[in-house]
């Protein structure tokens, strides 16, 4: 099963953001996505998960399933995760109880096990599980709480979005080592990126570089490298 993206275009109101993007993500692959501010990465990410307010042509297809018409719900009831570049809080709701109700039917004791399991991978205790979701978090908290979804949930594709903003060095290395362990459990990963630091932990298979709503270039992590010392300009 893969995740292949076809001739996709997004418009958000009147402005084309998307030009005709076409990508295929395989299980266990970990994907980069570069490129500059505006060219198109998280309306990408948000258009895969199936933002409502986008008008959206060309095939998202998980398989032989077609997600193009699909709610986000049932995008994410197929398999396909994504964690929000600014996550957004949830009055009321702890973290446990988000993840048991993502996890339908999973009793809750088999939620907790698993996350006690997943929780040393980024660097968080299971008092942070009674915390609401995404309120009063510090923004590397908020990543690691987004990373942590994740290994809970196993999807089989998960897309991040600069989920490296905002941290230190070592919760850098946390958290890609906890992107990895997923790739290696069989979970396709795209990763939206704007800095090569996170990828000298990733070892991503595949470097794709979105310009002006077309991905310009595709290569391994040399291109990454090459964006780091020559930046974009190149590609316009």
């Amino acid at each position: 099963m893969k995740l292949e993206v076809r001739n996709l275009k997004v418009s958000v109101g009147s402005k084309r953001v998307l030009q005709g993007v076409d990508l295929v993500i395989r299980p266990g692959e970990i994907h980069a996505l570069m490129g500059p501010n505006g060219s198109g990465k998280s309306t990408l990410a948000l258009a895969l998960a199936g933002h409502p307010g986008y008008s959206v042509s060309g095939r998202i297809l998980l398989g032989q399933r077609n997600l193009s018409s699909l709610s986000p719900e049932k995008r994410f009831r197929a398999g396909l995760f994504l964690a929000f570049q600014y996550p957004v809080g949830i009055e009321g709701v702890s973290l446990f109880n988000l993840i048991k109700t993502a996890k339908k039917g999973t009793a809750a004791m088999d939620v907790l096990a698993g996350l006690n399991e997943a929780m040393p991978r980024v660097g968080l205790e299971e008092s942070f599980l009674r915390r609401t979701v995404n309120l009063d978090l510090s923004g590397g908290e908020k990543k690691r709480s987004e990373v942590l979804q994740a290994l809970a949930l196993r999807p089989k594709f998960a897309i991040f979005d600069e989920i490296d903003s905002g941290l230190d060095v070592d919760a850098l290395k946390m958290i890609a080592a906890s992107i990895r362990f997923l790739a290696e459990a069989g979970t396709g990963v795209l990763i939206i990126t704007h800095y090569q630091r996170i990828l000298r932990y990733l070892n991503p298979n595949y470097v794709h570089v979105l310009i002006d709503g077309r991905i310009a270039a595709t290569g391994g992590e040399e291109l990454a490298e090459k964006l780091e010392k020559d930046g974009y300009k190149s590609f316009k």
